[in-house]
């Protein structure tokens, strides 16, 4: 198990592009079990057992997942019985609970992310390269997954493992590489390193937190949600409805008034000017719905939503967010990016009518061209320039171009899913002080995240949302990520209490 760590930009996704295929390298070799190989396409690094997991996913939404699965590897176990009944041993195997008939655009990102684990050990990889690969999983996901992982290290398999979480790289690998701008700067033994260290190594600074000290909250209230309730989509039928979805963890309970199924049921809460409110919950549980709801995406069956006292149930998106309301999408390729266009193009995302985007009625090309230089500097966003395309930017670098976008606009409420996901400690850091330099201006923020250690920092109220309901609250100054973790899961519900564990010596340590 070998990790590769380094800041946005540094180089780690091309470099395993480039082992995969992807791209062909300008100078220098690769060796596969002592040979020299030259790969002109994935097929060819497929053929020598190298499979890779993209942070990005890469997959075709209008097909099922046996579809995308099977995709051109059709002659290996045909696309019928075989097929499935291989995709049900690795699914079994490893855990991964991979429903072979569902739509992968009816999936969220956590089932998505196991749709190309599965892909690539049914094509018999005997390396496996996974880019962030928990970056959206609880941590009891992260523990399996790290179980299933070194069942596949047993079993001679290797693994390459990119990620931002030092404290998961310095647990589950062998052996570390850094690199910084384009070169290996050192190699960590995780027994004789710490946090700390690596994120020196990685960034030159200390590893951030996102610990916030003082509570800015206030008796203003900015968004007011009350009973609302969301039905999936063209309905189902009760028996389509009897298979658990999701993680497997999930069960799904129906009216059979009605036959269909509610994705959120009866959500009520507040959030006031300078409050943080983080949503804790295994991917699938309704986050995707809420977020759609509040920003006008998706139509609410019943219930309502105000803002600044002002009820906005039936506005459409573009008046929720020419009024003050911020979003930082969960997806940035599918729902915050026109990845092939510049970046100023994309600095006008969302805010067409509004300055410094626009005069009156027409675009400004200029004002949106000399913003996006004042936010390419002011978010460090890594670029030789605003007119090269979205798509050639690092995944961390698209998302502090995000950030900036929206937190440009001086939003009065944002809704920040997964602000930090595959951005680098350091990025983490600027990310965090924007945050809460907004809050302490009197931003009221929805906050989803997957990172934990995230939720309970930033956040000034925890509630935690299990299919589609808000079924317990937490004290973030009390609640641990492990417990947090265990009520994401349906084990817990109400108000939840921090169990003082003081005899137990890990607790310390953790």
């Amino acid at each position: 198990m070998h990790a590769l760590v380094g800041e946005n930009g540094a180089g780690k996704s091309t470099l395993m592009k480039i082992l995969y295929g992807m791209q062909k390298p300008d100078e220098g070799t690769i060796t596969v079990a002592g040979e020299q190989v030259a790969f002109h396409s994935p097929a060819d690094a497929i053929a020598r057992g190298i499979g890779m997991v993209h942070q990005h996913f890469m997959l075709a939404d209008n097909l099922t997942v046996l579809e995308n699965v099977v995709l051109g590897s059709e002659k290996l176990y045909g696309i019928g019985a075989t097929a499935r009944k291989k995709i049900k041993e690795i699914s079994d195997r490893y855990g991964l609970n991979v429903r072979p008939d569902v739509l992968i655009e009816d999936l969220g990102v956590a089932d998505r992310q196991r749709v190309e684990i599965l892909k690539v050990l049914f094509r018999g990889a005997t390396t496996l390269i996974l880019d962030e690969p928990t970056a959206v999983l609880v941590p009891q996901e992260v523990d399996a997954l790290f179980d299933n992982l070194r069942e596949l290290k047993s079993e001679g398999l290797s693994v390459i493992f990119i990620s931002h979480k030092l404290g998961e790289v310095l647990s589950v690998a062998d052996e570390i590489t850094v690199i910084r701008r384009g070169t290996t700067v050192g190699t960590a033994v995780p027994a004789e390193t710490t946090p700390r260290q690596l994120a020196e190594l990685m960034v030159g600074s200390e590893l951030p937190t996102p610990e916030t000290a003082e509570s800015t909250v206030t008796d203003k209230p900015v968004v007011e949600v009350k009973g609302l309730t969301v039905y999936a989509s063209g309905g189902a039928s009760l028996g389509e409805l009897a298979e658990p979805a999701g993680t497997g963890l999930l069960t799904e309970e129906v009216s059979e008034a009605d036959g269909v199924r509610r994705v959120l049921d009866d959500i009520t809460f507040t959030i006031h000017a300078g409050e943080v409110m983080g949503v804790a919950g295994v991917e699938g549980n309704g986050q995707s719905e809420l977020i759609e709801a509040l920003i006008g995406l998706k139509n609410a069956d019943s219930g309502t939503i105000a803002f600044l006292g002002e009820e906005i149930t039936s506005w459409a998106t573009r008046k929720r967010r020419e009024k003050g309301i911020g979003y930082i999408p969960e997806d940035r390729h599918r729902q915050g990016l026109l990845l092939e266009a510049p970046l100023w193009e994309n600095r006008i995302l969302g805010h067409v009518t509004e300055r410094p985007n626009a005069k009156g009625f027409w675009i400004d090309p200029k004002g949106a061209q000399e913003d996006t230089r004042r936010i390419v500097k002011d978010y460090d966003v890594r670029t030789p320039g605003i007119d090269v395309t979205a798509a050639s930017l690092s995944g961390g670098n698209q998302q502090k171009l995000i950030v900036g976008r929206e937190m440009s606009h001086a939003p009065k409420f944002l809704i920040a899913a997964h602000p930090t996901r595959g951005v680098d400690v350091g990025a983490q850091a600027a990310i965090w002080d924007h945050i809460r330099a907004a809050r302490r201006e009197g931003l009221a923020v929805l906050l989803i995240s997957a990172d934990l250690d995230e939720l309970i920092g930033l956040s000034d109220t925890l509630r935690v949302i299990y299919n589609g309901r808000l079924v317990a609250d937490a004290d973030p100054a009390t609640i641990t990520p492990e417990e947090l973790g265990s009520a994401m899961t349906g084990a817990a519900s109400g108000h939840l209490e921090h169990v003082d564990e003081a005899a137990a010596p890990e607790d310390e340590a953790r």
